[in-house]
């Protein structure tokens, strides 16, 4: 079976891409087609959420591109899910963030599931609307918090005494230190 998912993303602006994909292809097919889609380079990873029919998600349940625990195969990664296994006619939803840091948020949902046309090759690219803006909108699913109201006004309240102990002699026998600490 073929998936035909729109893809949105989070943006002023109404930008989206159309992507047919066969139904047993990995979250990562889904992943590199997207990059594709969207015109990004493919240096950074991303990750994808399930989520309610309302797009809430919780970011402690991603899926990411690669096993970042602390013991491997701890974590199950994106080329261990199949489309079908996380989407289908009752679960049409999945959120995708692409570069962790940038937060560039897309919103995917389940248009249409068809029968696979024999002379295809996919995934593919079947619309694209709307031109990717230079950077990740910072507000939307994720709130809209400046800086300065997520960290408030950083003083710097010490001085140069502060830092008195560093200078001159590299010796550490007044500061409590052990020598072979470790």
């Amino acid at each position: 079976m073929i998936y035909k998912f729109r893809a949105i993303l989070d943006a002023e602006e109404d930008i989206f891409r159309d992507i047919a994909i066969e139904s047993d292809n990995s979250l990562e097919d889904l992943h590199n087609a997207l990059i594709n889609a969207f015109g990004f380079d493919g240096t950074e990873v991303g990750a994808f959420y399930t989520c309610a029919n309302d797009w809430s998600w919780h970011e402690e349940d991603g899926i990411p591109l690669f096993d970042t625990g602390d013991i491997p195969g701890e974590i199950k990664t994106m080329a261990e899910y199949r489309l079908d296994d996380l989407v289908h006619e009752q679960n049409t939803k999945l959120v995708y963030v692409y570069d962790l840091f940038s937060m560039w948020t897309f919103f995917l949902e389940l248009a249409a599931i068809e029968e696979k046309a024999l002379s295809e090759t996919y995934p593919a690219l079947l619309f694209s609307h709307g031109e990717l803006p230079a950077e990740a909108l910072q507000s939307g699913m994720r709130g809209d918090l400046s800086d300065e109201d997520m960290f408030g006004e950083f003083e710097d309240d010490l001085d140069d005494d502060d830092f008195d102990m560093f200078d001159g002699d590299d010796s550490f026998e007044d500061m409590g230190f052990e020598e072979n600490w470790n």
